[in-house]
């Protein structure tokens, strides 16, 4: 199977999609902002994950183009949102878009994103009872969303965060979405309660192992590569399970909050992580989290469409970028 040819062949309907059902409108400004990351590029792994759990379920994939589509409005209102509170200049290799629009412009865009999203979700043809129920999904983790959000940011304020406390900080952050977005699918798919429970589990978990990942290429990942500057999570203070688990075996990080690091700098702190077993101890939870996903799907019959979940899932944690 060649997982990425899978991922991005319902990719570009979402592509499609995302120019279908969100038009340059006026202020044309305000659209071509909302749209900008969107032709950056980005894998969908959001709202491929939703299209495989209607296939895994027995669904029609065609019927939940415009929930995947939300989905991935909702993630990128996230990363404008996200650009704007850590002060990134870049993501995907380009000028984010506060950069590009300003502070008000971008804030604007993500929120118009974000509303959005709601609007396309609705026009999923689907009965009232699974209608309320899916609105009722994407709002809640939005809301969870948000929370995540605070939390990382008052991390930043804090020299001691509990290893359960990030926990809690990435499932709602990060995990939350992709849980969201296996269970929508298998409500729109026509699956039982089990099915669709197992499948928001899957992503939860699957999606915790994908942020302590993320962390991790974070620090390893030339800037090149990443699309954005290397080390940013160090530089900004921020509480990784890499860095908490270096300050609980008292290693000493003196780039940790200081955004003005050097590539030298940095480059020796990963060293002095990769030594004392942080990165290690990062990349061996993120494995943990995504194997215990994996067996939720225990419950779905075997379908070409549960093999590229299960793919999927192990990608989260061996991807380069």
């Amino acid at each position: 199977m060649d997982l990425i040819k899978e991922i991005d062949k319902r990719g570009k309907r979402v592509n499609g999609s995302i120019h279908n059902l969100m038009p340059i409108g006026r202020p044309d400004e305000l659209y071509r902002a909302m749209r900008y990351l969107f032709d950056a590029g980005g894998k969908r792994l959001r709202p491929a994950t939703l299209i495989l759990a209607t296939e895994a379920v027995g669904g029609n994939p065609d019927s939940v183009i415009p929930a995947a589509t939300a989905v991935e409005l909702v993630h990128n209102f996230t990363l404008i949102h996200d650009d704007i509170m850590d002060q990134d200049e870049l993501r995907r290799g380009l000028p984010s878009v506060h950069v590009k629009w300003g502070l008000s412009g971008a804030i604007l865009a993500g929120d118009t994103l974000y509303s959005k999203a709601f609007h396309i979700l609705s026009q999923c043809k689907t009965d009232p009872v699974h209608m309320v129920e899916c609105l009722t999904v994407m709002s809640m983790t939005c809301i969870e969303i948000c929370e995540g959000q605070w939390m990382d940011i008052s991390f930043e304020k804090r020299k001691h965060v509990p290893e359960e406390e990030y926990m809690e900080m990435v499932e709602k952050k990060t995990a939350v979405l992709y849980a969201a977005s296996a269970k929508l699918g298998a409500i729109l798919g026509g699956s039982t309660q089990e099915e669709a429970d197992a499948l928001w589990d899957y992503g939860r978990l699957a999606g915790v192992g994908f942020q302590i990942f993320d962390d991790v290429l974070d620090l390893v990942t030339p800037e090149d590569v990443l699309g954005k500057m290397r080390g940013s999570d160090l530089r900004e203070g921020k509480q990784t399970l890499i860095a908490i688990h270096a300050r609980e075996n008292n290693v000493e990080l003196d780039v940790f909050g200081k955004r003005n690091s050097t590539k030298a700098e940095i480059d020796h702190a990963l060293k002095t992580l990769e030594d004392s077993g942080s990165i290690d101890y990062a990349l061996t939870t993120a494995r943990n989290f995504v194997a215990e996903g994996k067996a939720k799907l225990d419950i779905l019959p075997d379908t070409e469409a549960k093999d590229i979940l299960l793919a999927l899932a192990d990608y989260m944690i061996e991807r380069k970028f």
